[in-house]
């Protein structure tokens, strides 16, 4: 892929099934698309819910991409990648649910889109360890559009700002 390719960042979770398991075959689902060149996987992180009530704590990790899809057709190809993993979106579901996978599209490039379908960047990516602390190992010096603050910077200061918040890196299985 040459001129026409953007790196795009996406945040990768699970917390149904075998999650590590789960995230991995969905990298290999991404890495043999023909739109998509793989760049890298960060390690896996293990997280507290966010946001929901759940007994089942998620796997995260971030994923770094080169493409020559437009980011709703990457939008597409995550949301069909995750119904391969059965993720069932419910709609009009009141807040977050338990999932097999989730594939956030993170960041674009330096792109900004604000539509029905897709923002980018993501809208909260900047408060949630869970997404930066990955993201940061694969792309920690991406700069946030909005923000115009590195992922680094980004991660240090919701470390400063958020004790609440739970993640530890784990390993993916050999």
């Amino acid at each position: 892929m040459g001129a026409g390719s953007q790196e795009a960042c996406i945040g990768m979770g699970s917390n149904l099934g075998s999650s590590l398991e789960i995230l991995h075959s969905a990298w290999e689902q991404l890495r043999n698309h023909p739109a998509i060149i793989p760049v890298a996987l960060s390690s896996p992180y293990s997280s507290r819910p966010v946001g929901m009530v759940s007994a089942n704590w998620f796997v995260n990790a971030a994923a770094l991409i080169r493409t020559t899809l437009s980011p709703l057709g990457l939008l597409r190809v995550l949301q069909a990648v995750e119904a391969r993993f059965g993720r069932v979106r419910h709609a009009g579901a009141a807040g977050y649910q338990d999932r097999t996978l989730d594939l956030d599209l993170l960041l674009y490039g330096n792109l900004i889109v604000q539509s029905s379908d897709l923002e980018i960047p993501h809208p909260r990516m900047h408060e949630r360890l869970f997404v930066l602390m990955p993201l940061d190992e694969i792309a920690g010096d991406r700069l946030h559009p909005l923000i115009n603050q590195k992922v680094r910077d980004l991660l240090h200061a919701q470390m400063e700002r958020d004790d609440l918040q739970i993640v530890e890196r784990i390993s993916w299985p050999k």
